[in-house]
């Protein structure tokens, strides 16, 4: 069985204790149930934008966001097939019925999540089948070779030994980040596949954390701290090697990406979280906001109140009375209140 090599060093216990302060407010913030579904919707298109942007996909966040939608872009072919592709491995890791019944990671599955990374676009002959030749990653832009995966003999075995981890007792002492950087890594360096092993790397790791209780609402996105600076990413794989297949230099770059992801949704969150006062105004009953009503709330929440002053800088091409409409629907439900009469009127959380 694979048995990682590292140290746990002071970073990375001052990250994990960042990561677990995020979750717990993220986790346990009480969102109306638009923001849940939006939060949701967005990390999805950022995960299939920046997971596959990094592999040298063309299309910019917008177009991956069309593509995501069903929409129609004028696009390479190959590039709208790899979004829709990674869309579907995304939405399959999060509804997986083996997350609720705890049941092990196989082969057979993560040979499933290639088929699905490479839809279109390898030969059904690779198609989640393990490679039979040996090959080489080189620099995208210099051409030299910068690794070297193991020969393509010992792939099966090598992947024997890292399912085996995945799903051992003793892998369950690991912290649930570390745990999912580790697989992340070993995956990449054994590159079990001709193409494709960064997508299903990634979203393996993302699997390994909702196996381990930290799906985290599904707000998050590693993909794009990755793709934020792609160098960095790659240079951080390297240094295992490097390190003598040490992974404490590469696991602490994950659990930082982690950790900015994180906080970055829970500065969202905190701004949107509807308070327990909300809630019981509410009645436990679902209220859908329009994409202006959201803005309104979260403008008042963060500054304090809204003027009718203020209008036409929040919606510079939308009519004074249009957004009194929507301000009138709000105060309806309770969540917002009016405070003085007039043009000099204050609009403030209720």
């Amino acid at each position: 069985m694979y048995t990682p090599k590292y140290m746990i060093t002071n970073k990375m216990l001052r990250l994990i204790g960042t990561i677990e302060a995020a979750k717990e407010v993220i986790d346990n913030a009480p969102l109306l149930p638009y923001y849940e579904k939006k939060f949701q919707a967005e990390a999805l298109i950022r995960s299939v934008h920046y997971g596959t942007h990094i592999e040298g996909n063309e299309l910019n966040l917008s177009d991956a966001e069309k593509v995501v939608m069903g929409q129609h872009v004028v696009a390479r072919e190959r590039d709208i097939q790899e979004v829709i592709n990674y869309r579907k491995v995304i939405e399959n890791i999060g509804e997986l019925e083996l997350i609720e019944k705890k049941e092990p990671v196989t082969q057979e599955f993560l040979k499933h999540l290639h088929q699905l990374t490479v839809e279109k676009i390898l030969p059904p002959e690779t198609s989640g089948v393990y490679r039979k030749t040996q090959v080489v990653i080189k620099n995208s832009q210099t051409g030299d070779v910068v690794f070297r995966p193991p020969l393509a003999v010992a792939v099966g075995y090598q992947m024997e030994d890292l399912i085996a981890f995945i799903n051992s007792p003793e892998s369950q002492d690991i912290h649930p980040i570390l745990k999912s950087g580790i697989v992340h890594y070993e995956f990449v360096r054994i590159h079990p596949f001709v193409d494709g092993n960064g997508r299903v790397a990634r979203a393996l790791s993302t699997l390994i954390l909702f196996l381990e209780g930290y799906d985290i609402r599904k707000f998050f996105s590693l993909e794009e701290y990755f793709d934020s600076d792609a160098g960095r990413y790659y240079d951080s794989l390297q240094s295992v090697e490097k390190n003598g297949g040490d992974v404490t230099y590469w696991l602490e770059y994950f659990a930082e990406g982690v950790a900015v992801e994180l906080n970055r949704i829970k500065e969202k969150v905190e701004n949107v979280s509807a308070d327990g006062k909300i809630k019981e105004r509410l009645g436990g009953k679902p209220l859908l906001l329009t994409e202006r009503q959201m803005r309104i709330v979260e403008y008042v929440r963060k500054a304090g109140y809204l003027q009718n002053q203020a209008f036409k800088s929040l919606f510079p091409m939308v009519s004074e009375d249009a957004v009194l409409l929507d301000i009138k629907a709000l105060v309806q439900a309770g969540l917002i209140k009016k405070q003085g009469v007039t043009k000099g009127a204050k609009y403030i959380m209720a």
